[in-house]
């Protein structure tokens, strides 16, 4: 993508429960999830007597060989794919967490971010708690383990609901998985259906739907906000544990997921086309060409395109061998990477009026450099069109954002943004096109990071 260097996804989560080949299909399904974080990658297994745990820094593929994978034994695995949000960048920081206590045996991974990870943290530490690192989800641990409930399901339920913010858990003890999402239902989470070998049902949750294509699990249904799964030996119950007050994040559509998922009861690739149809309903210029930047810019793109009539081209190539920019923790090699991963095609640019389609404008340093390189290649006019409205407020709720000062769209009137990228022009999507492209009639979602409207 281009403008979104700056907006750091917060991580993937898959549980896996009564399956012959756990740590595979965890580990595939982490694999298909890489775009949800790539500092750190884990994955914990259990057999039923005892919980194995392999983490590491670097992508899924680097942290786990053949002979790592088949250490990791057992019928459940949970597995985390991580960008961080809250903690440091030691090993002691990736997922899963992995401890024991009176109970047993827990590994967890989370997905999200706490709003009151500070306070309770403190709390933990006059009481006497001692922490191993700087993440938020050891909070839980602690609760837990502290917690005078006598069954480990009791001692969740007390301590989720300690809890404020972003979050979607999953839990392993050596006989059961318990998953749970936060009552705002801030980050996607579903459930699906998986055939062993021998015929017998297994299951697996992952944070999008892309996850099960590539294992062939079947999709059921999302985690509900406010719900708890419990995976035993007697299948699955569901727990409501807390009231739900559903508000989905709206940039998972604009940004975060995969095109192909689907989340929130929608197709990505849908809405995103979506976006791009009343981006050119709102926006209509005199143009040769639509481009999109790569790779989420392409299906608003291709529905700019086809609402306009304007042809669509990939007139910008992307070195998919580069690594996200987001990821990225300095502004300098974030610009560098620019360059090395984004590449026009002269021919099709030069003396051309183009319009360039970008899911977003944050820093607006990558916009600029993208106006810079097609300019290089003789663009003629530079249109620069955004499908999502203006980002004037950070996120709380588990995206690594900038400071609100760090935010363009926040110090600059639209036409001084234009001016400082180097565009002729430049629009961005309306709340209100946002929505109808969504679903208008029943458009519940958090979208503070356009309206500063936190829901806590």
């Amino acid at each position: 993508m281009g403008e979104n260097s700056s907006w750091n996804e917060e991580c993937a989560v898959v549980g896996v429960y009564n399956a012959q080949n756990a740590a595979s299909l965890a580990y595939y399904s982490l694999f298909s999830m890489q775009h949800r974080g790539q500092e750190a990658s884990g994955i914990a297994t259990s057999n039923g007597e005892k919980i194995t745990t392999i983490k590491s820094h670097g992508l899924v593929t680097e942290v786990f060989c053949d002979d790592k994978l088949n250490k990791l034994k057992g019928f459940s695995a949970v597995g985390h794919n991580r960008y961080s949000t809250a903690g440091g960048d030691s090993i002691s920081d990736a997922q899963p967490i992995f401890a024991r206590y009176d109970l047993g045996e827990i590994a967890i991974a989370h997905n999200g971010n706490l709003t009151n990870a500070r306070k309770i943290r403190d709390e933990l530490i006059c009481e006497g708690a001692i922490f191993q690192s700087y993440m938020d989800t050891e909070n839980l641990i602690h609760l837990i383990a502290r917690s005078k409930k006598e069954s480990l399901i009791e001692r969740i339920k007390e301590a989720v609901n300690k809890l404020e913010g972003a979050f979607c858990f999953v839990i392993l003890s050596r006989k059961k998985m318990f998953v749970i999402r936060d009552r705002n239902g801030f980050r996607p989470l579903s459930l699906g259906e998986i055939t062993n070998a021998d015929g017998t049902k297994g299951y697996i949750v992952a944070s999008e739907t892309c996850a099960f294509d590539l294992v062939g699990a079947k999709y059921i249904r999302d985690v509900e906000p406010g719900e708890m799964l419990v995976f035993s030996d007697k299948g699955i119950q569901s727990h409501s544990i807390m009231p739900k007050n559903p508000y989905p994040c709206v940039f998972e559509y604009v940004y975060f997921a995969r095109p192909d998922s689907h989340i929130f009861g929608r197709l990505v690739y849908d809405i995103r086309k979506k976006m791009g149809a009343e981006l050119a309903k709102e926006n209509p210029v005199n143009a040769d060409l639509v481009i999109p930047v790569p790779d989420s810019g392409v299906a608003a793109a291709l529905g700019y395109s086809k609402e306009s009539g304007i042809p669509f081209e990939l007139g910008i190539i992307r070195n998919h061998y580069v690594g996200r920019t987001f990821i990225e923790p300095t502004q300098q090699i974030r610009e560098l990477k620019v360059r090395l991963k984004l590449n026009p095609i002269r021919e099709l640019i030069e003396n051309k009026r183009v319009v360039v389609i970008d899911d977003s404008i944050v820093r607006g340093t990558t916009s600029r450099q993208i106006v810079k390189i097609l300019r290089d290649c003789g663009a003629k006019e530079i249109h620069m069109k955004i499908s999502s409205p203006p980002t004037i407020s950070p996120c709380f709720y588990g995206v690594d954002t900038p400071n609100k000062e760090e935010l363009i769209s926040a110090r600059m009137r639209e036409e001084e943004v234009c001016k400082f990228i180097g565009a002729d022009s430049l629009a961005f999507l309306s709340l209100e096109g946002l929505k109808r492209s969504i679903d208008k009639e029943n458009y519940q979602y958090c979208q503070a990071c356009f309206d500063g409207k936190y829901i806590i």
